[in-house]
């Protein structure tokens, strides 16, 4: 039918799934000092648990009159004042045991990503005084294609500001094919800025969510971690990263998994080592700590005491252990990049750096769904309002928080001018502790209080989006896939993406060529009135990079000003990434973009190229899964 845009599978995506916005420098004086409750942080997530104390209305008026949300009740389900819309999203009508047919959290995983964006209390969102608003798009089987889209229309026509979103595929998707490309490119036309996590497929496994209009977000530690140690009965002792708060009085027998198959579900020693699911004899293992070959969550255990993995050379006939009760201690090393955090370079426009920026992962304190098990065991009946969970879904709503915070502060700033200034006020990553460099963090890790006063944005109209596509090799047809209207590619020219506004530099050279690279961006003073920035240029001395002007004077606020990168450099061979950055800086601000050089096969240089000719129907994917 003529009405009808495209068609997409209905595929199933996965989840990606507070100590640590003190350790990104955000205090409670920060929070104080935010301003008011007119800021709507929109979730896709597993819905909400609407009785925790984190989602309180406590304090709060009523919606700001541009909202036009409204809740759906089934279930006992109950909005106010914090949570202001809440709707769930099950096109094909398909319950499992779990999930509740309403907008309230059976995952945890809702409720925890709501809570790090927006919580009140001491375990406080990056933006307490925004309202939220619950889009229930996943369900125990996953999150339905036609479910994400219709959840990013309905956000869109509500009202809300920004859209937070940890979850996504891992198959690589042109962008008319991923659901949540197409849905934040309607939100980005609508002035809302998405924030998307990585993915967790980390350290070899490619970057989920890499459109440029929306946020892309890597994953990073902090400086508190939780650690246990194992003491033998030898007296030695292994000091491991874990969460335990239970007790044990005395040593108990230490058994390796290898010694206790489930020989009646045809295990033997080789598989059982490992101690997944079913390969254990719960007979054997009941009573005692188990030593394991590889790292798991503890699931197949049954009853046993405990899941650890030390060196088989330090046991010895009739071995014996015990368990210390966890404690915290502080992580110098912080932040690095966790190694489940997926990695660039973006798989489909080479001139793209993603991720954009990193942000906190590494066991996160936030609210839970007391109906939900805290661990990942389906035999654990404990039940908690809060819980403690590591992933690159934890990553996300820190910047959808953040994001929330600098658009309170500027109210009228586009969405590329919210995500410009996440990128150019980053903490500076250290390179030494990140082999994958820029494809690990992108433009580094965010600086909420920064971001509220970069000093210049670079802003991205969706005009100059629609140009980069038509240059990337889309034609009128595939073009309209993505943005829905009647949109057309005036020109079949095409090109690099060097002169998107993106406030990154992204250089791919095929292999055994030489370096050269032409870009032009535009930055426009949001800072004073009259300013002068001067640009640096920190690289390494193999490549020569020049700033034209080198100088860049304002004398309004809302002033752009233009200016060309241009980078020379040796025939290069299959080399990774060569990276460095180009600060502008006005004795007040500095605003910093990383530029990033690497090799890349011939026939990689546009992987674009016959999208003209392709069929809206041709490379479409089948379900994928990506767990939080």
């Amino acid at each position: 039918m003529e009405e009808v845009v495209s068609v997409l599978p209905n595929s199933m995506l996965k989840l990606h799934t507070t100590r640590s916005w003190d350790f990104m420098g955000f205090n409670q004086s920060h929070v104080r000092d935010s301003l008011g409750g007119d800021v709507i942080i929109g979730l896709l997530d597993t819905g909400i648990w609407p009785e925790s104390e984190s989602f309180s209305d406590e304090g709060f008026g009523l919606p700001p009159a541009k909202w036009k949300g409204t809740c759906q009740t089934e279930n006992n389900f109950t909005c106010n004042n914090k949570i202001i819309r809440a709707r769930y999203y099950n096109n094909e009508n398909q319950y499992y045991d779990g999930d509740i047919k309403s907008p309230r959290d059976s995952e945890g995983h809702g409720s925890h990503t709501a809570s790090t964006a927006a919580a009140e209390g001491l375990a406080r969102g990056g933006h307490p005084k925004a309202r939220i608003a619950v889009y229930k798009v996943c369900w125990v089987i996953g999150c339905a294609v036609a479910d994400i889209l219709a959840a990013f229309d309905d956000a869109i026509a509500d009202g809300v500001d920004i859209i937070s979103v940890s979850l996504g595929s891992s198959l690589t998707l042109q962008y008319f094919e991923d659901p949540i490309a197409i849905g934040s490119f309607h939100a980005m036309r609508s002035g809302i800025l998405t924030t998307n996590s990585a993915g967790n497929d980390g350290p070899l496994g490619g970057i989920s969510n890499y459109s440029p209009w929306s946020l892309t977000v890597a994953a990073s530690s902090i400086d508190r971690k939780f650690v246990s140690q194992l003491v033998l009965g030898n007296g030695q002792t292994f000091k491991g990263v874990n969460i335990n708060n239970f007790e044990l009085n005395g040593t108990y027998p230490l058994i390796w998994g290898g010694d206790a198959a489930n020989v009646s579900g045809h295990q033997i020693p080789l598989s059982s080592e490992s101690c997944f699911p079913g390969e254990l004899d719960s007979s054997k293992v009941k009573g005692k700590i188990v030593l394991c070959e590889s790292l798991w969550d503890g699931s197949g255990h049954h009853r046993s005491n405990g899941n650890v993995k030390i060196d088989n050379n330090n046991l010895f006939r009739h071995p014996i252990a015990t368990i210390l009760p966890g404690e915290t201690q502080k992580d110098v090393m912080a932040p690095t990049v966790v190694s489940f955090s997926s990695r660039g370079p973006n798989p489909i426009t080479l001139d793209i750096l993603k991720p954009d920026v990193t942000a906190p992962v590494v066991d996160i304190l936030g609210a839970w769904s007391p109906i939900a098990p805290p661990s990942v065991s389906q035999h654990d009946t404990r039940s908690t309002h809060y819980n403690i969970i590591s992933g690159t879904s934890m990553s996300c709503p820190h910047a959808s928080g953040a994001a929330a915070y600098v658009k309170a502060t500027n109210p009228s700033w586009s969405p590329s001018a919210i995500k410009s200034a996440l990128m150019t006020t980053a903490y500076v990553m250290d390179p030494r502790k990140n082999d994958d460099k820029e494809f690990a963090y992108g433009s580094s890790h965010i600086n909420p209080v920064k971001a509220a006063d970069p000093g210049l944005v670079y802003e991205t109209s969706e005009e100059e989006y629609i140009n980069f596509l038509c240059k990337q090799g889309y034609n009128t047809s595939t073009l309209r896939l993505i943005t829905g209207d009647s949109s057309v590619c005036n020109s079949t020219e095409l090109g690099r993406a060097w002169d998107l506004n993106y406030p990154s530099f992204s250089l791919a050279i095929e292999d055994g060529h030489r370096i050269i690279g032409i870009f032009t961006r535009t930055v426009t003073n949001v800072g004073s009135q009259n300013s002068t920035y001067q640009a640096s240029i920190y690289m390494p001395n193999s490549l020569e990079v020049k700033v034209e002007p080198p100088v860049l004077s304002f004398s309004a606020t809302g002033e752009k000003k233009s200016f060309s990168v241009r980078v020379d450099g040796p025939e290069i061979t299959m080399h990774p990434i060569i990276s460095g950055a180009i600060p502008w800086k006005d004795g007040v601000h500095v605003v910093r973009t990383p530029l990033v050089v690497y090799t890349v096969l011939p026939s990689e240089t546009f992987p674009n190229r016959s999208l003209s000719k392709r069929t809206q129907t041709s490379d479409l994917k089948g379900s994928s899964r990506i767990f939080g």
